[in-house]
């Protein structure tokens, strides 16, 4: 893959675009330009036929880098915000504009798609994770996390089987033995790849609390704060200086897709389960599975075994099923977003 650098075009108090006139700039005839804006990251991609570009906005004046088709780097003159209004620089439409005709088209149209869905049921084994220990009407309950998170994920992995007969949809386990974390992301990163591909990863628990009044489910992604490495270092080994800005666009792109993901299932938890399980929302940590795998990943909190109505509820085959049915249709309503840009 070849990456170009492209000198700053010279400006000043030069005329801004809106984004109206600077879509109707960058089209062509028969192919008009489409717009995608990530309020999360301040970013955006255009995009025309089988080309893309994308950015992220800077303060007016500034300079800024703009990714062409995943293969030229430019630095133009930042689109900015005014008052909550994207404004395009002229010389940053003017010569993206230009760069787009002179860039041969590609054989065929880009079709993003997710190759593999991994699916981690958490603990395991010698490790049991949190365990739940009440008295239900006399009796003794003990529930362990690794039971319910290989149940749930168990029958998760059946319903994406049957629903993505062209993906690879793995367990990291699918029995009562011990995985390492370190194995758990192997088996991840380790999927192989087309360059129009991706994976996700979804790891399921239980939670666990000292105050046993806590209860109900969660959704974790990783905080965008925290800084990796996710790109392959040896693609590149003609453009390393160009590593740290691919990564961190990389990064970027990771965070706002474990997002969306993670806003899908919560959005199909809240509509199977409201009515019997609180929902604590969606938050953000660096957990060891969701920082190390190189892909959109989110951890999924299922509800609280110290709490003696979730660990009731959670030892239901109903209620099991619910969570498995609504994560399927939450990657379901992700899946559908991801390919359909």
């Amino acid at each position: 893959m070849l990456f170009i650098s492209i000198p700053l075009v010279g400006f000043g108090d030069e005329k801004a675009l809106t984004l109206d006139e600077t879509l109707e700039v960058l089209g062509s005839p028969g192919s008009a330009a489409a717009f995608r804006w990530d309020p999360f990251f301040q970013a955006g991609v255009f995009s025309r036929a089988d080309q893309y570009l994308s950015f992220r906005v800077g303060m007016p004046g500034e300079t800024g880098l703009v990714l062409l088709n995943g293969k030229e780097i430019l630095s133009l003159p930042s689109p900015f915000l005014e008052q909550g209004v994207l404004q395009f620089p002229q010389a940053f439409v003017s010569a993206l504009s230009k760069d787009l005709e002179d860039t041969p088209p590609q054989e065929a149209p880009v079709q993003f798609r997710i190759a593999a869905i991994i699916v981690d049921p958490g603990h395991g084994g010698k490790d049991t994770g949190a365990v739940g220990n009440h008295r239900i009407d006399g009796k003794p309950l003990r529930v362990e996390e690794k039971d319910i998170a290989l149940k749930v994920s168990q029958d998760l992995h059946s319903r994406l089987s049957r629903g993505f007969p062209d993906k690879q949809v793995l367990l990291t386990r699918d029995q009562d033995v011990f995985i390492s974390l370190d194995d758990r992301v192997a088996i991840a990163n380790g999927i192989p790849l087309q360059d129009n591909e991706a994976t996700v990863f979804i790891s399921i628990h239980a939670n666990a609390s000292f105050n046993k009044h806590v209860r109900g489910y969660e959704v974790w992604y990783l905080n965008p704060e925290y800084r990796r490495t996710v790109i392959d270092h040896s693609k590149y080994k003609d453009t390393q200086e160009v590593i740290p800005i691919l990564n961190a666009m990389l990064e970027e792109e990771f965070t706002s897709e474990s997002i969306r993901m993670a806003e899908a299932i919560m959005k199909r938890f809240d509509e199977a389960l409201g009515s019997s399980f609180p929902s604590r929302g969606i938050k953000a940590e660096e957990w060891f599975v969701v920082r190390n795998v190189r892909m959109p990943s989110v951890l999924v909190e299922l509800g609280f075994l110290s709490n003696e109505i979730d660990a009731t509820l959670l030892t239901d085959e109903i209620y099991l099923k619910r969570f498995s049915e609504a994560l399927y249709q939450g990657i379901m309503d992700f899946v559908s977003e991801f390919e359909g840009l």
